[in-house]
């Protein structure tokens, strides 16, 4: 069977704790040697295309980088053509796409594994880098509340996915219209988180909490939003004062880029309580760690079974 990381929750809670410890390897099996990894990208990235190049190489694989204009996801093939051709050559197929479907779709019919490196609804590698980087500052995810502060986000779902399935309670600050929906907060509940709650006071959200979590008001796609959205955030941004209401040794966690002065001030970020550089660092081992798991727990079939087994 073939395994796929299109959302956290395709893995089991055992599962994703399986993935965080081949996170944490130092020196991990070469599970993609002489093995090729297409990393196909219809949006581009800064931390996204280096994190997992540089996973593909610490697992002995080769990446390739495809450009969106390469393949034309759905306008020069489709996206279950575009699975098919690249399952001939690569052991694990990543993309980074405007809509989901489009990795589900891909999911289904190329035979190899099919890693979500972004989508319009998830992002489960940023949400495996911010578990290790909690885990890093407090040794143990029981006990701990995160609060989510600004847009319901494709990041603050995945969060919020990771974080319930580990026992993390979860409290969200957002506008109205703008929080996540009353069947997800139950979702989370279901998952093991302890609270999972929902706000339109920042403060009320943050108040005594272990970590706090932001993001841009708008994503790549929604920039001619951006003025509406920054009247709807005014009293959003994460600064000194808003982590003063934390507990004291609350860390401040930020997926980047950060549009400063707007969801994150300077002080903020640059200020004692960021983790926001680690946590950019391990995206490298999320990726790391996820690719290799998901490609230890598969088995190749079709065009990619028969290359391997070729002279």
């Amino acid at each position: 069977m073939t395994r796929h990381l299109l959302e956290i929750d395709d893995l089991s809670k055992g599962e994703l704790l399986e993935v965080l410890e081949r996170c944490s390897e130092t020196h991990p099996p070469k599970v993609l040697a002489g093995r090729g990894a297409a990393l196909l990208f219809e949006k581009p990235s800064n931390r996204t295309r280096h994190s997992t190049e540089m996973a593909v190489v610490h697992l002995g694989g080769h990446p390739i980088y495809v450009r969106p204009e390469e393949v034309g996801l759905d306008v020069r093939e489709t996206a279950e053509d575009v699975a098919r051709t690249l399952g001939c050559y690569h052991a694990v197929i990543a993309a980074r796409v405007f809509e989901h479907h489009k990795l589900e779709r891909m999911a289904g019919a190329g035979g190899v594994p099919v890693v979500n490196l972004l989508s319009d609804q998830s992002h489960p590698l940023q949400a495996i880098a911010d578990l290790l980087t909690i885990r890093a500052e407090f040794g143990a995810f029981a006990g701990r509340t995160l609060a989510w502060v600004g847009d319901y986000s494709n990041v603050a779902r995945s969060l919020g996915l990771a974080a319930s399935m580990v026992g993390i309670g979860l409290r969200f600050a957002a506008p109205d219209g703008y929080g996540p929906p009353p069947q997800e907060l139950a979702r989370f509940r279901e998952l093991g988180a302890p609270q999972a709650v929902s706000t339109d006071d920042p403060k009320t959200a943050v108040d005594g909490v272990d970590v706090v979590s932001t993001d841009a008001w708008y994503a790549m796609g929604q920039e001619e939003e951006a003025v509406a959205r920054r009247a709807a955030f005014a009293d959003y941004t994460v600064d000194g004062a808003l982590l003063a209401a934390a507990a004291p040794g609350v860390i401040l966690l930020h997926c980047l880029p950060a549009h400063r002065g707007e969801e994150v001030s300077d002080e903020a970020l640059e200020g004692p309580h960021s983790r926001v550089w680690p946590q950019a660092r391990n995206r490298l081992a999320a990726a790391r760690g996820a690719i290799e798991w998901l490609v230890t727990h598969s088995e190749p079939t079709g065009a990619t079974e028969a290359m391997e087994g070729s002279p």
